[in-house]
């Protein structure tokens, strides 16, 4: 498979601790490109742990980190990866901003901060936000907007400054049913139609199965790394016993 020859991240015996206890062990993993990849285990698992460690926010105690083939200790291109944490649990709606200023948040990188918007920047702007289904709320104050409008703008915000990795850390907790799927089916089109590689920390892989192509699972150990269709395979028993509880595995719903 050709996407495996040059994947965007490749992870290589990476070992992190926290004084003496070890959260991460021996993790190798790659991410190839175009891939849509589900990253789960259960709680304490060390998934936001991997995740900071991705972004540069930890270093790994051992093993190695290579982001588009450059080791991380030498990668510069951050504006090739975005990022949408859990909002839902840490945004301020009170905060007086609209949904065009949140977007264009995602350029300041690029730009630098308090410069002006040129023309060509403010219709990235609007371009972001007619990806995700909210132009027209551009000019509405992001607080005034439901929990799952506010997460279609935050990866408006990601998807503004052109990254080829988009990453999402839970960004579906506290956000409603419907919002959830209509969410979801948001992320399938940008990976199908733009070949956007993702990266989706998520506790409810059954919900998106029919979206993501690969999975890595995680519990310290890298208990599996590989495409969906395999995961989908492994027995009840199997899960359980690395989860500690009974679990549901993959479930597509093909019929929508």
């Amino acid at each position: 498979m050709d996407q495996l020859k040059n994947p965007i991240i490749s992870i290589k015996d990476l070992s992190f601790h926290y004084g003496n206890q070890y959260v991460l062990e021996n993790i190798n993993f790659e991410l190839p490109r175009g891939a849509f990849l589900g990253l789960v285990g259960p709680n304490g698992s060390g998934k936001s742990t991997l995740i900071k460690n991705i972004l540069g926010i930890l270093k790994p105690h051992q093993g190695s980190i290579f982001l588009f083939d450059v080791p991380i200790q030498k990668f510069k291109s951050w504006d090739k990866i975005g990022y949408v944490s859990q909002k839902a649990n840490s945004f301020n709606s009170g905060f007086p901003a609209t949904v065009f200023e949140v977007v264009s948040m995602g350029l300041y990188g690029k730009i630098g901060l308090f410069r002006f918007l040129k023309k060509d920047h403010k219709q990235k702007v609007y371009d972001a936000l007619q990806t995700v289904g909210m132009r027209e709320y551009s000019s509405r104050n992001i607080g005034e907007l439901s929990g799952g409008q506010q997460q279609r703008v935050f990866i408006a915000r990601a998807l503004v400054s052109d990254p080829e990795l988009l990453i999402l850390d839970e960004p579906t907790v506290g956000i409603d049913a419907k919002s959830v799927k209509d969410f979801y089916d948001l992320l399938g089109r940008l990976n199908k139609e733009k070949g956007l590689t993702m990266l989706l920390v998520t506790h409810d892989v059954g919900a998106v199965s029919d979206k993501i192509t690969h999975v890595a699972c995680i519990n310290k150990t890298l208990f599996f790394h590989g495409q969906s269709d395999e995961f989908e395979k492994i027995q009840k028993e199997g899960l359980s016993s690395f989860y500690g509880h009974d679990v549901h595995v993959l479930n597509h719903n093909h019929g929508g």
